[in-house]
């Protein structure tokens, strides 16, 4: 069964970390990703530019509306995910527990609904 790993966090307070800091936090990501892929598990990945960067668009009455920014204010933005091939619930959410953004921010599973 597949799995989201939405990885969220506070975006402000990652851009304000030290390059020293930063660097730590890459090679953990890094090294997560090297532990998914080394289990078999890993189907996709990807780190998301800030929020600032994000259009958001609505259609009503047939007329398409693009806003800049992200769709909602939030205490945390979603900053990257992890798509991963795992037999249960229960596996996903060790490997969420794993991921360095469940130190510093949360991380939702979510089944992926496959079309």
């Amino acid at each position: 069964m597949k799995y989201l790993l939405m990885v969220y966090g506070n975006e402000q307070a990652m851009m304000a970390l030290s390059k020293e800091t930063m660097e730590q936090a890459m090679a953990a990501y890094g090294a997560y990703g090297d532990a998914l892929r080394k289990a078999g598990v890993l189907a996709g990945s990807n780190r998301l530019r800030p929020t600032k960067s994000a259009s958001t668009v609505r259609v009503s009455d047939g007329k398409t509306h693009v806003l800049d920014g992200p769709y909602a204010e939030t205490k945390e933005q979603l900053g990257g995910y992890f798509l991963i091939d795992v037999p249960d619930l229960d596996a996903a959410l060790s490997w969420a527990a794993r991921c360095p953004g469940a130190s510093h921010g949360a991380v939702e599973v979510r089944p992926v609904w496959e079309m």
